[in-house]
């Protein structure tokens, strides 16, 4: 829809939005009206680059055609039903993602905060019923963000942070160690924990890669003491990072791993893969979803994975991934550039990140803030050399007027 379609100006859709939507998130000052590829258009149909990608969901391109066409051609066959029944979509869209990653079974969720909230479930279930009573504590890293439901937001390791301030009491049975700290890890873990919980690549918490030494060390520790390792790729699966799944990179594999934003393409669905072992903790009855793994979202994440896989976009991020790095090293004021293939961050020195993002979208750059000095970007994983090399002039000019 389009605003011209609504009979309202811009002013009085934003009037409509003030009086009757609870607003948490700060807005800018456009409408969002289509998009393609690696541009978002406004009201007025300028373009902005968007490093933003929907929160690194649409990596295979605004409006990818092929996901598109999927998901017009599934909701004239049905739209959803419930879980009984099997359909076709989310049988394929199992296969594919099991083959994929060799993992053995999959349950499909409708967002990430979702998926953890399952991958939670599972292990804690497993534990007590493998274990006994007592067998659920998790361990997960300080500075970690693994959703806003109550579990997941109990997992989250920054209890000081306005994401937990205000819901106390949360969950108990999670403990928070120190990211690539396996020493503190194991300090953290008791007789009692069941699970050891973590992002290989660290978001919210500042662009922070796993080390092969904490990942690898990880893997032995848990089989060692018989914990599982849960990996929240969310934000870091299908091919954000350079690999297809960011646990690619370490030569392990995980009990379970939680997946969402890109795997649909745009369409909201989540999901946890698990081994064949761990899985029998879910039984009939014991976990359940009315929108999960729906046809129409199935459909479109089975097109947005073929797409990834078929064009190599793991690659393309791997490689472009490289070149941005490289020339975003090059900016005034820049105290660190780090990440994984093109989940980016820019860490400043002297300038606000705050005041960077708003001079960026001043110029029809899109690109989020995290606290006070950190740039993080995750655009569609089709980037080009002139995409990063027309980012990096935009940043350059925010920076430099950021820091007058």
């Amino acid at each position: 829809m389009k605003l011209k379609d609504t009979g309202l100006n811009k002013e009085e859709l934003k009037e409509l939005s003030e009086k009757y939507i609870i607003d948490t998130y700060e807005r800018f000052d456009f409408i969002a009206e289509t998009a393609k590829d690696m541009e978002l258009f406004d009201e007025s149909g300028n373009s902005y680059l968007d490093f933003y990608a929907g929160i690194a969901v649409n990596s295979a391109g605004n409006c990818n055609e092929k996901v598109v066409a999927a998901v017009k051609d599934q909701v004239s066959d049905i739209m959803h039903t419930f879980n009984y029944p099997y359909t076709i979509p989310q049988v394929l869209l199992a296969r594919l993602i099991c083959e994929t990653i060799q993992m053995d079974k999959i349950f499909f969720q409708n967002t990430g905060t979702e998926a953890n909230e399952a991958m939670i479930k599972m292990a804690r279930k497993y534990g007590v019923e493998t274990y006994g009573a007592d067998k659920y504590h998790i361990v997960t890293a300080k500075k970690s963000f693994h959703g806003r439901t109550y579990g997941s937001l109990s997992a989250t390791g920054q209890p000081d942070n306005g994401c937990q301030i205000g819901y106390n009491p949360i969950l108990p049975g999670f403990s928070y160690a120190d990211f690539n700290d396996l020493s503190s890890f194991k300090e953290a873990c008791t007789e009692n924990t069941i699970g050891i919980m973590i992002e290989p690549v660290q978001g919210e918490g500042g662009v922070h890669p796993a080390t092969i030494e904490f990942m690898t060390g990880l893997r032995a520790f848990c089989d060692e003491k018989g914990i599982l390792l849960l990996l929240d790729e969310v934000q870091t699966g299908w091919c954000r990072t350079g690999e297809i799944m960011a646990f690619m990179h370490y030569n392990i594999k995980p009990d379970i791993v939680s997946m969402a934003k890109a795997m649909g393409g745009g369409m909201p669905i989540g999901a946890i893969c698990a081994t064949e072992q761990v899985a029998k903790a879910f039984s009939t009855g014991s976990h359940g979803t009315t929108y999960g793994g729906n046809p129409v979202c199935c459909a479109a994440s089975y097109a947005q994975i073929t797409e990834l896989l078929q064009r190599k976009l793991a690659e393309n991020a791997k490689n472009m991934g490289e070149y941005f790095k490289e020339q975003l090293t090059t900016l005034p004021n820049v105290k660190d550039v780090r990440g994984m293939g093109l989940l980016v961050g820019v860490e400043l020195d002297n300038a606000i990140a705050l005041d960077v993002k708003h001079a960026c979208f001043d110029k029809k750059l899109l690109v989020t803030a995290i606290g006070t000095k950190i740039i993080r970007m995750v655009p569609p994983l089709i980037l080009t050399k002139e995409d990063c090399d027309k980012a990096v002039s935009i940043l350059r000019e925010a920076i430099e007027e950021s820091i007058k």
